[in-house]
């Protein structure tokens, strides 16, 4: 039996008597849906279509996210667990579509580790997701989550970028933080590259500890973990010119590229002129000013957002997002904080929805090159939502929920009573 995919686009739909979010406020407004574009707004209902009452709902383009590894948790439910690649890949997008996700970048970490985050892995993710494509809801597309280390991983990186939708490059060095001495905190690490930069004590207890999750990770033993490490370790010298490389390759093709978890200004200003002109997750106050004051796009996490703090003591999504340092929310770990966060931020008075919605659908879009959604307006992509929000739109308490995801006009995921 062979797979017969869904009919290009079904009848038009109207949603009607929704709160809406334009680019300069939410007021309420209809809505037409016809040949996956929004292809009229406030305009009669067309006689053969479909008609939604959304009264009482709010109306918003649908989230792009532009870093999220939750399909990890799919793929090893528990350390050491493997689901079939392809089967993992489809939950994932169902749980994108559930969580008003239209558009994923899934950070796929190409890491010389095997297990988990191995090239191996990675090359498996890409084939599924290519296989499984007339079966999935969303637009799932691929961040190349690149370790800096991993030599191995530049065959995969050349085919993908020749590929006809090339993935974003994100730059991550998880080796050299994985040595850091643990007299220095993360954010206070100096540039990775530099001569001086502190080791920790290999032979101790806790870094045996430190490693051990890691190890699991990896399908591997703590100690045979550690040998690897130290193995790839020597590759350091070399690990800027493969950067150079790589980075190279991504300017030809034309993609975005991200550094990660940039800890110092020196460390933007290093990748920026590699081409890397967005800064994810910065670790420090001034990286963050350094990328605003070269007209860097900011990330943070929106679990950042959603809970009030980074769990790595690192700088406040919601004091960033006041300063002006943040332009784009990413979910990170977590698919439901982007709906979260933008809740968490508008009770605390971070903003009204025309400000704080952009950072989830219209500026990740922007960025990623993605100028067909992001925002309502008449001609682009339907890529919307509708939320059940009892705070916002009925007077009532409770946290808002999605009830309908379109992803390009068709019906990714429906709760609607």
């Amino acid at each position: 039996m062979t797979y017969e995919p869904p009919l290009a686009f079904t009848r038009p739909l109207h949603i009607e008597g929704a709160m809406a979010v334009f680019p300069d406020g939410v007021r309420r407004a209809d809505l037409t849906v016809c040949e996956g574009l929004i292809a009229a707004i406030d305009a009669p209902a067309p006689a053969d279509g479909e008609r939604i009452d959304a009264r009482g709902l709010l109306l918003a383009p649908a989230f792009v996210d532009i870093h999220g590894d939750g399909f990890e948790r799919q793929i090893m439910p528990r350390p050491g667990v493997i689901i079939p690649i392809a089967a993992a890949m489809l939950e994932t997008d169902r749980q994108l579509a559930c969580n008003g996700i239209a558009t994923a970048c899934h950070a796929l970490t190409l890491s010389w580790e095997p297990g988990l985050r191995s090239v191996a892995t990675g090359e498996a993710v890409s084939a599924a997701l290519a296989e499984q494509a007339p079966r999935l809801t969303v637009d799932n597309r691929l961040q190349l989550r690149w370790e800096t280390f991993c030599s191995e991983a530049l065959p995969l990186i050349a085919r993908a970028l020749a590929a006809p939708r090339p993935p974003a490059i994100a730059f991550n060095d998880h080796t050299t933080m994985a040595l850091l001495h643990p007299g220095t905190a993360l954010q206070d690490r100096p540039f990775d590259h530099d001569p001086a930069y502190p080791l920790a004590d290999t032979t101790s207890a806790g870094f045996f500890a430190k490693m051990a999750p890691r190890a699991a990770r990896a399908l591997m033993q703590p100690d045979a973990y550690i040998a690897r490490l130290m193995e790839v370790w020597q590759r350091r010298d070399g690990v800027p010119d493969m950067i150079a490389q790589v980075a190279a390759m991504g300017r030809a093709a034309g993609v975005p590229m991200l550094s990660h978890d940039d800890s110092r200004p020196e460390t933007r200003v290093w990748f920026r002129g590699h081409g890397a002109r967005i800064s994810e997750f910065p670790m420090t106050l001034a990286t963050a000013r350094a990328a605003r004051a070269a007209g860097d796009r900011i990330v943070f996490g929106a679990p950042n957002a959603a809970r009030g703090g980074s769990h790595l003591g690192s700088p406040g999504a919601r004091d960033m997002i006041a300063a002006g340092l943040c332009d784009i929310l990413a979910s990170d770990y977590h698919y439901p904080a982007l709906l979260a966060a933008v809740a968490r931020l508008h009770a605390d008075g971070a903003g009204g929805l025309a400000r704080l919605w952009p950072l989830v659908s219209t500026n990740p879009a922007q960025a990623l090159g993605l100028n067909d959604r992001g925002w309502i307006a008449i001609g682009l992509r339907a890529d919307l939502l509708l939320v059940d929000w009892p705070g916002l739109t009925a007077g009532g308490v409770g946290p808002p929920a999605v009830r309908l995801t379109l992803s390009g006009g068709r019906t990714a995921y429906r709760a609607l009573q």
